[in-house]
C-alpha cells in the first residue's frame, strides 16, 4: 500500500503492524485525526512539526546539554509559541486530535507531550512519554531525573515533584510507585490516546465513533481480551449482533480471569438464540 492509498484506518492498521520502534508516533496520531477530519493533509501537518523544530533549533544553537536544551525547548514551545493545556474545556475531543492541537496551541497532557517529543526528536533532544496515573508527562531519555509537564506550560519536574503531581491529580491517598516513571512504548502511547477518545465518545453516547477507536486499539493489540469485550458490548448496543457475538466469545475464550463473566455468558447465549446459532 502506498503512503497515500487506502482509508485512514487501513493506513493506521498498516502502521500498527510494524515493530514498536518503527511506528511513527506523529503519523499515527494524524491518521487517527484523519478519521474525524476527512481529507486532512497528513504530510502538511508533519511539516508544521518540522517548522516548529526549525524554530526550536534556532533558539538552541549548538547546545544539547540535557538541562539547558530541555529548558530552551520548553521556553520556545510554551512561552514563545504559546502551547498550553486546555483547562477550560479539558474534555473537548479537539484536544486529542494532533492537527487541532497544532492549530489552536491547546491540548491535553498526552497530545502536548506528543508535540514535545516530536519537536525534540527533530532537533536531537531524545524525549519519551511517561504515563502517570491520570496525567502524562515527558522525560529526557538519558537523564532519569529530568521531566517536563507540558500541560502546565512545560514546567520541569524532579522525581519527587512528579510524585506530588500524582497526589494533586489522582488524590492524596494514591500510593506512589516509582514504576510510574518508566517510559511508555510507542504502541502504548497511541493506545492511551485512543482510550481517551473512546471514553469521550462513550460519554457523549457516540457509540459508532467509540467503536472506531476500539478498532484502532485492537489493531495495535489484537489479543486484548478486555478490549474485545468492551467492543462487543457496544456493538450489541448498536444491534450489530454477529460482530458482538464474535467479540464476546473471544473474550470468554481468552479472559485471564474467568470469574465475573456470568453476565457475558448470558449475553452470548442470548445472541446465539437471536442469530439462530
Amino acid at each position: 500500500m502506498s503512503e497515500h492509498s487506502g482509508q485512514p484506518w487501513e493506513r493506521f492498521a498498516s502502521l500498527a503492524e510494524l515493530p514498536d520502534d518503527q511506528i511513527d508516533l506523529a503519523r499515527a496520531a494524524l491518521l487517527i485525526a484523519s478519521t474525524e477530519y476527512p481529507g486532512l493533509d497528513v504530510d502538511h501537518q508533519l511539516g508544521v512539526l518540522d517548522a516548529l523544530a526549525a524554530g526550536a533549533a534556532y533558539r538552541l544553537g549548538g547546545d544539547r546539554e540535557p538541562m539547558s536544551s530541555v529548558n530552551a525547548l520548553s521556553e520556545y514551545l510554551f512561552d514563545e509559541v504559546g502551547f498550553r493545556g486546555n483547562e477550560e474545556d479539558y474534555y473537548d475531543p479537539k484536544n486529542s486530535f494532533l492537527n487541532e492541537v497544532l492549530d489552536r496551541r491547546l491540548g491535553i497532557p498526552i497530545t502536548l507531550s506528543l508535540v514535545c517529543i516530536e519537536v525534540g526528536k527533530r532537533v536531537g533532544i531524545p524525549l519519551v512519554g511517561v504515563g502517570l496515573p491520570g496525567h502524562f508527562i515527558v522525560m529526557h531519555r538519558d537523564e532519569q531525573n529530568l521531566f517536563i509537564d507540558p500541560f502546565y506550560r512545560g514546567i520541569m519536574l524532579s522525581q519527587e515533584e512528579c510524585a506530588e503531581r500524582v497526589k494533586q491529580i489522582a488524590g492524596a491517598n494514591t500510593p506512589w510507585d516509582s514504576r510510574y516513571l518508566e517510559p511508555v512504548s510507542t504502541r502504548e502511547f497511541i493506545s492511551r490516546l485512543l482510550r481517551n477518545l473512546k471514553a469521550m465518545y462513550l460519554h457523549s453516547q457516540d457509540r459508532g465513533r467509540a467503536v472506531e477507536m476500539m478498532n484502532g486499539l485492537l489493531a495495535l493489540n489484537p489479543l486484548d481480551a478486555p478490549e474485545r469485550r468492551d467492543r462487543g458490548l457496544v456493538l450489541y448496543q448498536l444491534r450489530r449482533n454477529q460482530e458482538a457475538l464474535e467479540d464476546l466469545q473471544f473474550y470468554l475464550d481468552h479472559a485471564p480471569n474467568r470469574e465475573g463473566t456470568q453476565g457475558i455468558h448470558r449475553l452470548v447465549s442470548q445472541l446465539r438464540n437471536l442469530l439462530g446459532g
